[in-house]
């Protein structure tokens, strides 16, 4: 489900991982599998070697979640309150560095 794939992104990187169906926030108790009937978009629910690390731009990740499961995603604070700025780590998001 879409709400567990957040908390685990919550529990690794202390950020708020949010999906999306079209312009509108997805339904949290949707599966990628779901949501791919509810979507313009081709959404895979595999991805083989599908890695995220703290080093990488919050960008490139959001830009991964699109290319492996064809889900538009967005990267907020903690709190789910602001959206984390492109060009930083997720490192420096979970830090408040920006």
């Amino acid at each position: 489900k879409l709400k567990t794939l957040s908390a685990d992104f919550k529990k690794a990187f202390n950020l708020s991982l949010v999906f999306y169906k079209g312009a509108q926030i997805a339904d949290g108790d949707l599966t990628l599998a779901a949501l791919n009937k509810k979507t313009t978009k081709d959404v895979k629910s595999k991805a083989d070697g599908f890695k995220i690390k703290a080093s990488m731009k919050v960008g490139d990740v959001e830009k991964l979640f699109d290319q492996n499961f064809g889900v538009t995603v967005q990267v907020k604070d903690t709190e789910g309150k602001k959206l984390v700025p492109n060009e930083i780590t997720l490192g420096q998001a979970a830090r408040g560095e920006y």
